[in-house]
């Protein structure tokens, strides 16, 4: 916005800088045109009109990212190459073929097997591709959003998880449970009783069951009655009882869940019985409530139980505004044997 005749001499030593970085100086860079003005104070003067770069070699150059660009190039048509089908995806992530500059070769060999097996059914560590044992761990999310281009089909969408999104096996949680039959377990287990399985193990056991009880702490477990047909599993909060939903043949046995009793304790019954309807709560009642408490409070909260019965919802709603919390080991092991015999009993 500077005038041609105000600090003429300022303007000249910033137009010099400018001239000295061109193309017409350096060999490479910005081209600059030039108008010719005839001033007042000073006469006719060469003053750059227009500054702009005439080749694509010109600005790489300038810019220092000749290297880069050729590179870029390379990266690109080697994925073309292989997988024509990611010319969208190219165009729209040119940065993260750039972030990845080193990788290519190794990140198309995965590309590749997934291609042709995408149903590998193997741990990541098995799987049959030259590169290092850690590369797919450690560029994990570059190569879900390339599979998730390639394999769109074939792939569990819902999951997050990259080894179940993409049909691998992993290190997957497992389910504590004993069983309270001895007959059973000396006829399945050479008689061990307590056992901590797989979750996709677990789902697949073919016993001669007629109950199961889901039991939130552990101890309870532990101290669970010996009672024919039946097992009690290690719930272990809402991520516990979420890996057992899957479990079809739970449908075939009368099915409990005896968690503490407090908010959380009915939102995770209400989350359990999501999944199985048929849940029934025990030990989870006014009387055990008024019989054990000791003045103890939970963890507030502001989550909504859905799937309870009236006087489950009567009882968690005294809990949840009192913040009330009576905890599983604090009632008598004689009064949770006997509410159980009475309860199997009708």
């Amino acid at each position: 916005n500077k005038s041609v005749s105000s600090d003429f001499n300022e303007m000249r030593k910033e137009l010099t800088e400018i001239v000295e970085n061109s193309k017409d100086r350096k060999g490479f860079g910005y081209t600059i045109i030039y108008r010719q003005i005839n001033t007042r104070k000073h006469g006719m003067q060469s003053l750059p009109e227009e500054i702009s770069f005439q080749t694509e070699s010109d600005f790489l150059k300038y810019l220092h990212k000749e290297k880069e660009a050729e590179q870029f190039r390379n990266d690109s048509q080697l994925i073309l190459s292989s997988f024509p089908e990611l010319k969208e995806w190219i165009i729209k992530s040119p940065l993260k073929i750039i972030e990845n500059k080193d990788k290519w070769n190794d990140l198309l060999k995965v590309c590749n097997y997934f291609k042709s097996n995408p149903k590998p059914d193997s741990y990541i560590r098995e799987l049959p591709i030259q590169i290092h044992t850690k590369f797919i761990e450690n560029n994990e999310a570059i190569i879900k959003e390339l599979l998730d281009h390639l394999i769109a089909d074939l792939i569990q969408t819902d999951e997050t998880k990259f080894e179940k999104r993409f049909n691998l096996k992993f290190d997957e949680t497992s389910v504590r449970f004993r069983i309270l039959d001895n007959h059973i377990a000396q006829t399945y287990f050479s008689g061990i009783n307590d056992l901590c399985i797989p979750a996709s193990q677990f789902e697949k056991l073919e016993l001669p069951l007629k109950q199961v009880f889901v039991v939130e702490n552990k101890m309870n477990v532990l101290t669970f009655p010996n009672i024919v047909a039946t097992v009690v599993i290690f719930g272990s909060g809402y991520g516990g009882v979420a890996n057992l939903k899957k479990v079809e043949w739970f449908n075939k046995t009368e099915l409990f869940y005896w968690g503490d009793l407090d908010a959380d304790g009915f939102q995770i019954l209400s989350q359990f019985r999501g999944y199985f309807p048929h849940t029934k709560s025990i030990l989870m009642d006014k009387e055990t409530f008024d019989g054990f408490f000791e003045n103890d409070k939970g963890t507030p909260s502001t989550k909504t139980a859905l799937n309870l019965t009236d006087s489950e919802n009567r009882l968690y709603e005294l809990l949840k505004t009192n913040n009330w919390r009576l905890e599983q080991e604090k009632v008598l092991q004689e009064y949770v044997n006997e509410i159980i015999r009475l309860r199997l009993r009708q």
